[in-house]
């Protein structure tokens, strides 16, 4: 299979090009979208000497680079990435060093006819998280499997690895972190359920962009699309 690979990017000069390099190196078939949003710490620069690096090496087709001149937010970075990706399948993955590329591999390998949909799960294996962190991920996830009648382990996981068939068809137009839920909870309400494997999470402390009220909002997304038709 042909994996589309999106990352949206925002401020993540430390990390950005080490984790483009792990994904560059997954062997497989691959395309690599970077979509920077907006980016004011260095970033785009290290991405444009990457991009330029790249452009010179002889048949070098798979990564690209997209720069968007506004911070518009994870979720308009990742319905972009869609709008651009040619693989049969599209996986999400960030910045930040938190989850390690080389485990596409394993939700690549339980993909497959039948089985549209893998996530990999923080939580199957033992994973250490601060403690409101940890809170919040575990309601959300309890909130959507007792209004969907799933039993997932973690939504608000990264790795959501999918046909790209069916990611186009959930026509998703959130903007920000809402983007989580209403893919999850598109999936689930169009009757398909999520396969899960075991992804090794190291958190990091500093540099969250994650807030409370990107909780608040989740909450209000997981009831909106249970109701909404």
């Amino acid at each position: 299979m042909r994996i589309s690979v999106i990352m949206p990017v925002y401020n993540e000069k430390e990390t950005v090009a080490i984790v483009i390099e792990k994904v560059l190196a997954l062997p497989c078939d691959k395309q690599v979208i970077v979509v920077d949003d907006g980016s004011t710490d260095g970033t785009r620069d290290i991405l444009k000497s990457l991009q330029n690096q790249r452009s010179r090496v002889q048949n070098e087709q798979c990564l690209k680079i997209i720069f968007q001149e506004k911070n518009q937010g994870k979720g308009a970075s990742i319905r972009k990435g869609i709008e651009e990706a040619d693989g049969q399948y599209v996986v999400f993955q960030d910045a930040d060093l938190e989850l390690e590329p080389e485990e596409i591999l394993r939700l690549s390998r339980t993909a497959g006819p039948g089985v549209p949909v893998v996530y990999g799960s923080r939580f199957l294996n033992p994973v250490r998280m601060p403690l409101l962190s940890l809170l919040a991920n575990r309601f959300l996830t309890f909130l959507t499997n007792l209004l969907y009648g799933s039993r997932i382990t973690d939504m608000e996981t990264c790795y959501k690895f999918c046909s790209a068939s069916l990611v186009r068809e959930l026509k998703l137009h959130s903007n920000g972190f809402e983007i989580e839920p209403e893919i999850t909870c598109k999936i689930l309400r169009k009757g398909y359920k999520i396969a899960e494997v075991p992804v090794t999470y190291r958190p990091r402390i500093k540099g969250k962009k994650i807030s409370w009220i990107d909780g608040v909002k989740a909450v209000f997304f997981i009831f909106k699309y249970r109701v909404m038709r």
